[in-house]
Order: C-alpha cells, then structure tokens, then sequence
C-alpha cells in the first residue's frame, strides 16, 4: 500500500484529475520513501488505499479491465505524465543508458547519475504547484517539501540499472557519473532551465495563473534522451624523469604557432600512459622545468599528470612498474622512475615552496681571457652569493619585467684547459644560470664574467637533482 494519508486526498484528486502520473501524484504529497517509487505500475493500481477510493465512489482495478475509475483515471496511466513527461511507468531508458555504459568500458564499482531535464519541465511543476496550492488554500503543501522529479527518477533508477549492470549500485557519490540528458521537442532551447527557473521564482502565482493554464494541456509528446554521457573523475600519476637529450624540451616547443622540436618529454611519457589508461587527455606539471638543451640528470625532476577521463583507473604496484619499463624502453632520451598512482593532494603540494628549494647544476664554461688552475681556487670559498637578476632577456617575452634576488649558496670548479672549466653550483631555485655565468649583458649582477675578470660564456648544462630536494612520493 502507498504511503499515502487522508491529508493527501485533495491533492491527489486534483492531480489524477489532471492527468499526473501516481509517482508524480507521491511527488507532490511529499512522500519520501524511495521504495515507494520503486513499485511497478501494477502495485500502483492496486495497492492504492481506501482513502482514493473515495473519491469516486468506486472500486480501483486492473485498467486492462472496465471499470468505473478506469475509464476515468487509466490515460495517465497508459500516456506520459503531464508533469514530468519521462513515463516514469515504462522506463524504456533504462536499456539505453545500461548499453552506453557497457559500451564505454569503463572500470567502476559504482556510479552517480545525473540528470538534465527539459526547462519546458520547470514551468508545468509550478503549475501543477499553484493548482494545488491556490484552489485549496487550507492545503499544507511546502513546495521546498515537494520531491524533486531527478530524485524520483535517481530513486526508480537505482533497481532497475542494478540489475542491468549486474549489480553495480547507483550511490550519491562516486568517482564514475554518467550523465541523463532528457530533451522535449516542445521546449523552446533559446531559454536555459536556469534562466527559466530565476524567472519562475520572481512570478508572483496571481500572475503565473493569468499567464499560463493550470493544469496545462495534455502532452502528446514525451521527453527523449539524444545524448548519454559518462565521465571518470581524473586520476593522477606522478613520478621522476631524468631528461639525457639536449633538444627536448620539457613541454611541446611551439613558436607562433609553428613546432620547433619532433617530441618532448611530455609527449614520450604521455604516449604510454594514456594507452595503459585509455584517458581522453592530460595534464602535465612538474616541480621546476629545464631548457631545451640542459639534461636532467641525478635522481630525476618530480613530474605529475591529470589523466582526464580515464576509462581505466586502477593498476597494481607490478602494472605500473611494467608501465614504467614500457616507457623507458620506448626511447634513450628520458628515463622515468617511481611512477605511480597518487592523490590530487600529492599532485598539489609538488609545487609547495618551489622557491625556497635548492638546486644543483653542473655547467660548462668557456673564458675568453687564458686561465690557469689557481685562477679558479678563490671560487670554492665563495658562500650564500646573492645576485640580483634582472628578468633576463631570453624569456622576457613571457615574464615580466623585475629584479629577483637569487642565492647562490655554493661553487666549486673542475679545471679542463685554458680556456673551459667545470663550475659546480648549488643554488635557490628558480636561479638563472646561464645569465649568471655571461652576464645577460649586465642584468645579472654579480656574474661570473665580473669574478674572473673576463668574458664567459656556459657551453653545457646540467641539473643534479637530488631526491632530497622533493619527496612526496616514495620509490618502487
């Protein structure tokens, strides 16, 4: 028997009257208990209380049957319900949106449901609203209390998807959200259903009574579903990448709109990934970025990818090793290491105090003035040098215009010739080193042209990244 009281009895007599289907009758008496809705058609008809049989005086039955309340209450059961327009009765979408998520292949355990329904929807709700509210004034009718027709229809749902998807539940919250877009040919799409809802909400019901009939007409069209969407919340993989090719940039080197070089590092780690996770596309960051022509070399630069709609989302700790070894043997030019899956907080803190990070690099340097060993010996007693640099020119086309103070909080040097020696430096990050060692025309300031009396230019450079720079991660 529905849950319904002798409260109800002039609301639902309005409404069946109208041509309102029993769910939306439920509906609109408030009523919340989800298994209620979940009844079929049958249970409807003939598990309705004695308090409805009273409003005609006559017995409820089969509608396939005559009878007296058949005869004027059956349409609403056989066509679409003048509120929501989706036949809650058959349900026909119920096989359509199971095979597009088989279709899709995507690995969940559960899922969410959201539904989009037609504006033209929001208007007969309100209408239906005032009929019962304004006819009856001693009614106790909250509309905010009025069960929404998504929940309804997330409620009827939930069983019959279940059994469809082999009992996959429909839950409130998951990582998997498959999206029911209900569309009506009747509905004018110039208007959004927000738009339409604001402006219901600023109608007095007088006027809306004056404007628009109450009930509104019978529909002869019903709602259909054009589009059925799924979508996987991101997953994110972070890891290290030592970078032994000087020309590959780190991202994608695109200069007005033409590309400079045939790969990136990006693109080899990325080609992979996205395979093993069949993700629709990516998003790369890592902790600080390297030029084109400087190798990463030591424990590997930290990096982390947003896998946007990932069909696949969970590997083991020996899959992505082996995801790991594919990358690796796809190329000489990068080596990945400690790839694996890890949270959006992981992802974050990798750039939490970037800047106050050190750094160690490893540059070759020519002078042009002829050196010896000695010449070099007052470097290595060199400590905690600050420089001020000068937004240096290279990069002045993406960086504005200032003077940072950078750390240089050691050197040391390895002498080769006359002319090239190896400098060693560990320094804050975000230091430029190239400017620091020829100057930058002078914005840098002190440079290394200054310290050794001559002009230098770096040849070759290297990042040493040291695992104890960053660890957010462990290894595997």
């Amino acid at each position: 028997m529905l849950p319904l009281k002798e409260k109800d009895k002039p609301i639902a007599r309005k409404l069946l009257t109208a041509g309102c289907c029993a769910r939306c009758v439920l509906r609109f008496c408030c009523v919340s208990t989800q298994a209620s809705y979940r009844q079929p058609l049958q249970v409807d008809v003939l598990r309705l209380p004695s308090v409805f049989r009273s409003f005609t005086g006559a017995m409820w039955c089969d509608p396939s049957q005559k009878g007296v309340w058949g005869e004027k209450y059956s349409m609403h059961f056989t066509n679409m319900c003048s509120v929501c327009f989706i036949n809650f009765v058959k349900f026909s979408c119920v096989s359509q949106i199971a095979q597009t998520i088989k279709s899709e292949d995507y690995q969940f355990d559960t899922l969410v449901l959201s539904v989009s329904l037609p504006a033209q929807l929001c208007v007969r709700e309100v209408s239906f609203y005032v009929l019962a509210d304004v006819q009856e004034k001693g009614l106790a009718l909250d509309k905010d209390d009025v069960i929404q027709v998504k929940e309804a229809f997330k409620w009827v749902m939930q069983n019959l998807l279940l059994k469809e998807l082999s009992g996959v539940a429909v839950v409130t919250k998951s990582t998997f959200e498959v999206g029911v877009e209900f569309n009506h040919p009747d509905t004018d799409s110039v208007f959004t259903r927000m738009a339409v809802i604001k402006a219901l909400e600023k109608i007095p019901d007088a006027t809306f009574l004056r404007q628009y009939p109450c009930p509104p007409a019978q529909p002869t069209r019903c709602c259909y579903l054009p589009d059925i969407q799924c979508l996987h919340l991101s997953v994110f993989i972070a890891g290290r990448y030592n970078k032994f090719c000087r020309s590959l940039p780190q991202t994608p080197w695109l200069i007005d709109g033409e590309r400079r070089m045939e790969s990136s590092v990006e693109e080899l780690i990325a080609e992979h990934v996205l395979s093993a996770f069949r993700a629709a596309g990516f998003n790369f960051s890592s902790s600080g970025r390297e030029d084109v022509d400087v190798r990463t070399l030591g424990t590997g630069r930290p990096f982390a990818m947003e896998l946007l709609n990932p069909h696949r989302s969970r590997f083991s700790r020996a899959e992505m090793k082996q995801l790991q070894e594919t990358i690796n043997k796809s190329s000489e030019k990068i080596r990945v290491r400690d790839l694996q899956i890890v949270s959006r907080e992981a992802m974050s803190r990798m750039k939490e105090g970037e800047e106050d990070k050190s750094k160690s690099y490893t540059a070759l340097v020519w002078t042009h003035k002829s050196i010896q060993e000695e010449d070099l010996a007052f470097i290595h007693n060199i400590k905690d040098l600050v420089v001020d640099q000068k937004t240096p020119l290279r990069v002045l086309h993406r960086r504005a215009l200032a003077v940072r103070p950078r750390v240089i909080h050691s050197m040391s040097t390895r002498f080769l010739d006359s002319h090239h020696f190896y400098l060693e430096l560990k320094t804050q990050a975000g230091t430029y080193i190239k400017e620091f060692v020829h100057g930058d025309f002078g914005r840098t300031k002190p440079n290394m042209c200054q310290l050794l009396n001559s002009d230098t230019d770096i040849l070759e450079l290297d990042v040493e990244v040291r695992k104890m720079c960053i660890v957010f991660f462990g290894s595997i």
